[in-house]
């Protein structure tokens, strides 16, 4: 009965959904530790360009979280939009946008805040959002929803980095990963009129 019931799920949107799980994991094991896993393992900041640990944290910090309450604003985005964007562009085309996301992301912070670490998955979440946008983009057209998205989240962004500077929230991360997600939907989003053909 019990795997007649394990039976009814469906593990919908593989990278999507073991992201978030490892995500999770990732918040208990920092609370084990007494937070060392995120200072030393989830977080980028500058060390040594040659350091093997430079490069696995520029893609390991998206896994860490400084708190549940940024774990959740961060996955609820994730969870809601990730699965369509899955399902639209394939389970390998998304993972490889996410490392690419993670991985300018945290390129930008290591150059230009050496002396600040980041850690969270808001880069991907803006990336998730505005690559969003285009779900249903037809050739030779702007999305409204890409200019409407673009206004609200990445000009709050531009103005709360400007009001609150030391805030402890990563505009430049956020704004980053809302660029690669709108050239990720200039690049790889095929018009609906070219579907249709």
């Amino acid at each position: 009965m019990l795997k007649k019931l394990l039976g009814k799920f469906q593990y919908n949107a593989p990278v999507i959904l073991t992201y978030s799980l490892l995500a999770l994991c990732t918040l208990v094991l920092n609370y084990i530790t007494n937070g060392w896993t995120n200072r030393y393992l989830f977080s980028v900041y500058r060390t040594k360009f040659y350091s093997p640990m430079q490069w696995f944290r520029s893609f390991s910090y998206v896994l860490g979280h400084a708190n549940y309450a940024h774990f959740i604003n961060n996955f609820t985005v994730i969870l809601l939009v990730g699965p369509m964007l899955e399902e639209k562009y394939g389970s390998k085309p998304l993972m490889k946008m996410m490392a690419v996301t993670a991985f300018v992301t945290g390129l930008i912070q290591v150059i230009f805040f050496p002396r600040v670490a980041l850690l969270g998955a808001s880069g991907i979440a803006f990336m998730l959002i505005l690559l969003s946008s285009f779900a249903n983009f037809r050739r030779g057209k702007i999305p409204v929803t890409l200019i409407l998205v673009a206004l609200i989240f990445l000009s709050g962004e531009i103005i709360s980095g400007i009001r609150n500077p030391h805030d402890n929230i990563s505009q430049m991360g956020h704004i980053a990963g809302g660029i690669c997600g709108t050239l990720f939907g200039w690049a790889i989003t095929k018009p609906k009129d070219e579907q249709e053909n």
